[in-house]
């Protein structure tokens, strides 16, 4: 007969094996602002420490068990703003720009994709986000990501992203809102997809704007992600502006409130839905 850490030892490398699965399923599948598997990673080890240590297996409830778990601490949010992203060789000026249809794309709105010819790859323009917990100005840099900035001006400009709400929010590891995606689950996007634009010497931190993908090349749409703090990342995320410090105030706000609960216990990295909803009501781009 199996003894009870027997048991224990069998059913850790079961929930292993599970969430590891789980966890692949999740990556293929879904459109992301960072790799699911390195969140699954560190909670596979939280629920190996979790099992380990739990004591006695016969089911009953120790001191420890009957103890509320102490809250948990402030997340701590950098204050100094990564340097801003620079090619360091200039694109053709202008270029042209492929918006490719993609029947892989969940969608309760349809988009035009932009025109794709004579797309300029100078000079910045400003949007601003208007949102139920304030505004976001951004910058955006059509010398990092022309073809990334001609698709997001024409989908403010067609009103896709108003009504739409952010769908995902990290506070530890990559802190960073997700938004753009009018179904909310993460696997929406305009009906075409946009070329990444990233290179080597890319770097993610506090006040940059990237776009979200999924595991393939080229498959950006909608959805971005704005980062408020820290973000160790592959540069595989095409960077197309800034945030500027009001946008960021913002943000710091909603990451303070947290990640809903239910959420994140849908996800396998511990990244969820913001416990303070942020829908974009309007945005407006600068003359």
């Amino acid at each position: 007969m199996a003894t009870n850490q027997q048991r224990r030892e069998a059913a850790k490398r079961k929930l292993e094996r599970q969430l590891v699965r789980r966890a692949e399923r999740a990556r293929r599948r879904k459109i992301i602002g960072v790799g699911a598997t390195v969140g699954a990673v560190v909670v596979v080890a939280g629920l190996v420490v979790f099992l380990v240590t739990r004591g006695g297996g016969d089911g009953s409830t120790t001191a420890a068990d009957q103890t509320s778990a102490p809250e948990s601490s402030p997340i701590q949010i950098p204050t100094q703003r990564v340097t801003e992203a620079a090619r360091p060789t200039p694109l053709p000026n202008p270029t042209t720009c492929q918006y490719p249809a993609s029947a892989d794309q969940q969608s309760t709105k349809k988009a035009t994709p932009p025109a794709g010819a004579n797309v300029p790859s100078t000079g910045t323009v400003n949007v601003t986000l208007k949102t139920t917990v304030g505004d976001i100005p951004l910058t955006l840099d059509r010398s990092l990501a022309p073809c990334t900035v001609n698709s997001f001006l024409s989908l403010v400009n067609q009103g896709f992203y108003t009504d739409t709400s952010c769908h995902r929010l990290g506070t530890e590891g990559l802190q960073m809102l997700q938004c753009g995606d009018p179904t909310g689950t993460g696997m929406g996007g305009p009906g075409y997809t946009i070329p990444d634009e990233n290179y080597p010497q890319l770097t993610y931190g506090r006040g940059i704007l990237a776009m979200a993908k999924t595991s393939q090349p080229n498959s950006g749409g909608s959805q971005f992600f704005m980062v408020y703090g820290t973000a160790q990342l592959d540069p595989d995320y095409t960077v197309f502006g800034s945030i500027s410090d009001a946008g960021l105030q913002v943000l710091d706000k909603v990451a303070r409130d947290g990640v809903d609960p239910a959420s994140a216990a849908q996800s396998q990295d511990g990244t969820g839905a913001p416990k303070t909803p942020v829908k974009f009501t309007g945005a407006t781009v600068a003359a």
